[in-house]
């Protein structure tokens, strides 16, 4: 089992997952364990809480800590020019909950915080759980990269925050935006990249509010109970097994969770690149990509059903 070094942080924040303009970044920072501004040292197991919180000026949730799961993650209002809450707390996960298959973390936990970047790092016997994100108002804002000795993929299921009849209650729709320009080849960089398909997350309040799940060496396990048909620009009909509340995802060992945000989420531009250990900075898209929005409010057909099997 690895150890992260501060060339691997480096490395990861640099990657889509993690991108984020400064812009959408100013002034943020973490409160984690009493710790705020700049820190990098180990909390004794001792001193861990079964569950504690992780604050930021424009985000909140939640960590399990014998699990590394995530509860109760929020968007909070600010001013800054690329908020995405149009004045409102914006719930988003219910919960991101690794399945460890009978494993626990329960080693001291590994915390550095610099400026809006947070990671937390922890183990247990056949197990290693890392937590990094960043407190942006939009962007690459989180990923979770779990490792295990036995080399096996971990499952861990995203459920979206429940608020029945708020119109702030997230859901996962197939971007129709994308669909009409599926197969087109657009600029991305020196070089050019085909649209496929995107599976969004969105609400009914802010049109600014859009997010995406985003996978690297990861696999999504579809739901036949939530067997949607899309229809493609062809004429076609797509079936989608995805389900309007959540998802459920494989991870190789030392493959990661992202979640995206913004632009970033509406963005035309290749996957991440395979990697699971020692991965350097790459794929950095810098603007130079085609953004295809989406459409506000999200049209009834297009919004993934049901929302749970």
């Amino acid at each position: 089992m690895t150890r992260c070094t501060s060339l691997l942080l480096a490395g990861l924040l640099a990657l889509p997952a993690m991108a984020a303009t400064s812009a959408g970044c100013e002034g943020g920072g973490f409160t984690v364990l009493g710790h705020t501004g700049v820190f990098d040292d180990t909390i004794p197991a001792s001193s861990v809480p079964a569950r504690f919180t992780v604050v930021g000026k424009f985000q909140r949730f939640e960590v399990v800590a014998a699990t590394f799961a995530i509860e109760n993650h929020q968007f909070l209002p600010t001013n800054n020019p690329l908020d995405m809450t149009s004045n409102m707390v914006t719930p988003v996960w219910a919960s991101k909950t690794p399945d460890h298959r009978g494993l626990v973390l329960n080693s001291g936990i590994e915390l550095s915080i610099d400026a809006e970047v947070l990671e937390l790092q922890r183990l247990g016997p056949g197990l290693s759980m890392k937590i990094q994100a960043k407190d942006c108002a939009n962007g690459g804002v989180f990923q979770m990269e779990p490792e295990r000795a036995d080399g096996t993929e971990t499952f861990i299921t995203h459920t979206l925050a429940n608020a029945p009849g708020s119109v702030l209650q997230p859901f996962y729709f197939d971007n129709p935006n994308f669909r009409a320009r599926e197969g087109d080849t657009v600029p991305y960089k020196d070089t050019t990249v085909v649209v496929t398909a995107r599976i969004n997350i969105a609400n009914d309040f802010s049109p600014r509010f859009v997010a995406r799940d985003s996978p690297q060496v990861a696999r999504r396990i579809s739901e036949a109970a939530c067997t949607n048909r899309i229809a493609t620009r062809t004429g076609g009909v797509a079936i989608v097994q995805h389900c309007g509340g959540r998802s459920i995802w494989a991870v190789a060992s030392g493959g990661r969770m992202g979640f995206v945000t913004g632009e970033d989420a509406i963005e035309v531009a290749p996957p991440a690149a395979p990697c699971t250990s020692k991965c350097q900075a790459q794929n950095r898209v810098r603007g130079q990509s085609v953004k295809l929005g989406f459409p506000f409010p999200v049209p009834g057909p297009s919004r993934l059903q049901p929302r749970f099997p």
